[in-house]
């Protein structure tokens, strides 16, 4: 490699593309800081001479920031095989509704598009650790398959492959509701019929085939398992609006699409995203873990 002369501001400026890839390969917010961390440490671990010689230090530090969360995908499943209930990844607000400017938080660093909907990120984790990194890396970021191989140690038509066994994964996932004029309305409308405990209007907002699953960790009270079922969910999400009096729900955007956040005594408790297909909500993801609630506080 040539000399590049690399300034500290230069590095750091990189910090916001590694965020994003990051978060998208490990759905977590948490983990994608530590990740980008990490790469960071091993960047100022170099002798000094030896950073002078890299030419492109956003290359290097997307190749690391790769490695480490290869790692991290391939010890995640026995962790959240020890995960108490379902694992959903960390929702993300919208960052005008967070009442702060741009600062050093993870969250803030998000670019919300397509690539991080909760219904594109569930998705995600039914993927090998490889597919998951090649599939990011090439369709989302457009890196290229030659520098993808030196992540993952794998021939750039191996790379190829594996993105294409991945892509063949996303097309045989439902194809949600595109216009966010319609989601958004139905979404309301869930937030009134929620909040009237109105079981009917909730069944008739409800696909009768869908699906609610809950994110509590272990540390908030959440369905073990998946309800299925219109009728189901209604009937549950009633049930939990008249166990939580003073209950305040709000629409706002949870990973870029209309979404409900639930606030007791102005303390966030759970945070919805939704999946809308033909009019009707076939999918909800509710996250109660506070550990992934952080970034809706304030």
């Amino acid at each position: 490699m040539g000399t590049a002369g690399t300034s500290t501001d230069e590095t750091v400026g990189e910090r916001r593309q590694l965020i994003n890839v990051a978060y998208r390969l490990l759905g977590s917010l948490t983990e994608a800081e530590d990740a980008v961390q990490e790469a960071y440490a091993r960047w100022y671990a170099l002798p000094r001479g030896r950073r002078d010689e890299i030419v492109s230090p956003g290359a290097w530090l997307t190749t690391v920031t790769g490695r480490v969360c290869l790692d991290v995908l391939g010890s995640a499943r026995a962790r959240r095989e020890r995960y108490v209930g379902a694992w959903l990844p960390d929702p993300l607000p919208d960052h005008a509704e967070r009442g702060h400017g741009p600062g050093t938080d993870p969250a803030d660093q998000m670019v919300l598009d397509e690539s991080v909907s909760m219904a594109f990120l569930v998705v995600l984790e039914s993927m090998t650790p490889a597919e998951r990194v090649a599939f990011v890396l090439h369709d989302v970021f457009r890196y290229p398959f030659a520098e993808i191989a030196g992540i993952l140690g794998r021939t750039p038509a191996a790379c190829k492959q594996l993105a294409a066994s991945a892509r063949r994964r996303v097309r045989a996932a439902p194809a949600p509701e595109t216009a966010a004029a319609v989601r958004a309305d139905v979404v309301r409308q869930v937030k009134e019929a929620w909040e009237a405990k109105d079981i009917a209007a909730l069944v008739d907002l409800l696909d009768p085939a869908a699906v609610m699953t809950a994110d509590g960790g272990g540390n908030a009270g959440a369905a073990p398992r998946p309800i299925e079922g219109g009728a189901r969910i209604a009937q549950y999400m009633a049930a939990v609006a008249g166990k939580t009096p003073g209950l305040e729900l709000l629409e706002r955007s949870v990973n870029g699409a209309p979404g409900l956040v639930a606030r007791r005594s102005g303390a966030v408790l759970t945070v919805a995203a939704f999946e809308v297909a033909e009019g009707r909500v076939t999918r909800i993801w509710a996250v109660r873990n506070p550990d992934k609630l952080r970034p809706w506080i304030g």
